[in-house]
C-alpha cells in the first residue's frame, strides 16, 4: 500500500476568458490596491493592460512593476518589494511567464518575511505567507501558477536558487489559453519543453504518486500531440487550450513530485549563463533518461504508447533508446535542435556547473542520487 501523500494546488479557472476575471478576484481577495507584476515582452504584447482593464472595471486602483528579468533576478525581487510596499498595496497579481510569476511570488515572501529573498533558498524556509496573489500565465510551460517552486538568479554569484514553500502557492491561477496566441514559434517551443520536462521528471521521481503519474502522463499525451501542432498553428485557440492543460498537468505534477536532474543542471546553466530554462531543459533530457533507466526503466517504458512506439519484445536497452530516440525527434520536430556547445557552454564549463547542479534541492528527488562525476559525463554528452 503506498504511503500517505498530500496534493497541493491553488483555485484553478481554466479556459479562454479567464484573464478577464482578473478585477473580480482580486476584489473577492479584499483588494484595495493591486501591484502588477510582469515584464516588458508581456507589456508589449497587450497582456499587461489587459488585466489592467480588468482591474479598472471593478474600480480598483494598482501599480505596475515591470523591471523583471527573463531570469528574475534578486535584486529585481528586493527592488519590487520595496515598491510594494511604498504603494500600499494588499494583493498580488502577476501576469506572464515563469519569470513575473516567480519574482511576484518572491516579493509577496520578501514583504510578509522582512528579510533578503536569498535567505529562503531551500525547502520550506519561508515562515510567513505572502499577501493574496493571482497568477496569470502567458505561456503554456512553467506552470508557476500552481506550483510551490520559485526559482531566483543570485546574478553575482551567477547561480539560481530553488525556494520550495506551500508558502509560495498562488490562491488562485487563472489559466487563459489566448495570451499563449502571441509566443513566437521557438518561445512555444521551449516553454512546451519546459512542461513535457516537469512531466517527465515527476513521472520518475521518487516522490511520486499515483496521484502526480496521473497529471503526469495525461501532460505528455497531450503536448506530444498538440504542441507541434500549436507552433503550425498559432492562432488556433482549440489547440494552445489543449497546450496549455498539458502544461497546467505537468505543473500539478511537478509541484506535488517535485522534479530531477534536468531541471537542477539547467538552473546551474540559466545561472551561470543566463540561457532560457525551457531550453536547457531541452538539451539535457534526453542524456538524462539514459542516466536514470537503471532505476526509472520501467517508468520510462510507459511513455512507449504515448509517443507511438511499438515495443513489444525489446530488450531493455533497446527500449531505452527508441525513447530516447523519441524524444531526440520531438525535439527536432518542433524546432530544437541545438547543443549546449553550440548556447557557449565549454568543456572547461563542466566542472563548475555538475558542483553548483549536485546541491540543487531538484536533485534530492531523482530517481538516481549522482556524484559529481555522474553530473559532470551527462554534460560532457549534452555538448
Amino acid at each position: 500500500m503506498e504511503s500517505l501523500r498530500k496534493f497541493v494546488a491553488p483555485e484553478i479557472v481554466f479556459g479562454a476568458g479567464a484573464l478577464a476575471l482578473a478585477g473580480r478576484y482580486a476584489r473577492n481577495l479584499g483588494a484595495s490596491k493591486v501591484f502588477l507584476v510582469s515584464d516588458p515582452g508581456v507589456e508589449k504584447a497587450g497582456w499587461t493592460d489587459a488585466v489592467a482593464q480588468s482591474l479598472e472595471a471593478e474600480s480598483l486602483d494598482y501599480a505596475r512593476y515591470t523591471a523583471v528579468s527573463v531570469n528574475p533576478r534578486a535584486e529585481e525581487v528586493m527592488v519590487g518589494a520595496e515598491h510594494y510596499a511604498r504603494q500600499a498595496c494588499d494583493v498580488i497579481i502577476a501576469v506572464g511567464g515563469g519569470s513575473p510569476m516567480d519574482c511576484a511570488k518572491a516579493i509577496g515572501v520578501v514583504h510578509t518575511n522582512r528579510r533578503h529573498v536569498l535567505e529562503f533558498e531551500g525547502v520550506d524556509r519561508v515562515d510567513i505567507p505572502g499577501p493574496p496573489l493571482i497568477c496569470i500565465p502567458t505561456t503554456a510551460g512553467t506552470s508557476s501558477d500552481v506550483s510551490q517552486f520559485t526559482i531566483v538568479s543570485n546574478h553575482f554569484e551567477k547561480r539560481k536558487i530553488a525556494i520550495l514553500s506551500k508558502s509560495v502557492i498562488p490562491d488562485v491561477a487563472l489559466v487563459d489559453p489566448q495570451p499563449t496566441t502571441t509566443m513566437d514559434a521557438y518561445l512555444t517551443a521551449c516553454t512546451g519543453m519546459d512542461a513535457m520536462v516537469h512531466a517527465l521528471e515527476a513521472l520518475v521521481s521518487n516522490a511520486g504518486s499515483d496521484l502526480t503519474d496521473l497529471h503526469a502522463r495525461e501532460a505528455i499525451r497531450r503536448l506530444h500531440t498538440y504542441l507541434p501542432q500549436a507552433i503550425a498553428r498559432p492562432r488556433d485557440i482549440a489547440i494552445r487550450q489543449e497546450v496549455m492543460f498539458g502544461s497546467l498537468s505537468a505543473g500539478l505534477a511537478f509541484s506535488n513530485a517535485s522534479l530531477g536532474a534536468v531541471h537542477a543542471m539547467a538552473h546551474s546553466i540559466g545561472g551561470r549563463f543566463d540561457l532560457p530554462h525551457g531550453e536547457s531543459n531541452s538539451l539535457l533530457i534526453d542524456h538524462v533518461i539514459r542516466f536514470n533507466w537503471s532505476q526509472a526503466g520501467d517508468k520510462y517504458r510507459t511513455l512507449a504508447p504515448l509517443f507511438g512506439l511499438q515495443l513489444e519484445g525489446a530488450s531493455s536497452r533497446e527500449t531505452c533508446e527508441a525513447i530516447v530516440d523519441a524524444m531526440t525527434r520531438f525535439k527536432n520536430r518542433i524546432g530544437i535542435n541545438c547543443t549546449l556547445k553550440d548556447c557557449g557552454i565549454r568543456k572547461e564549463d563542466i566542472p563548475l556547473l555538475a558542483r553548483m547542479a549536485v546541491n540543487d534541492p531538484c536533485m534530492a528527488t531523482n530517481p538516481v542520487a549522482p556524484t559529481i562525476s555522474d553530473i559532470e559525463t551527462v554534460y560532457a554528452q549534452a555538448l
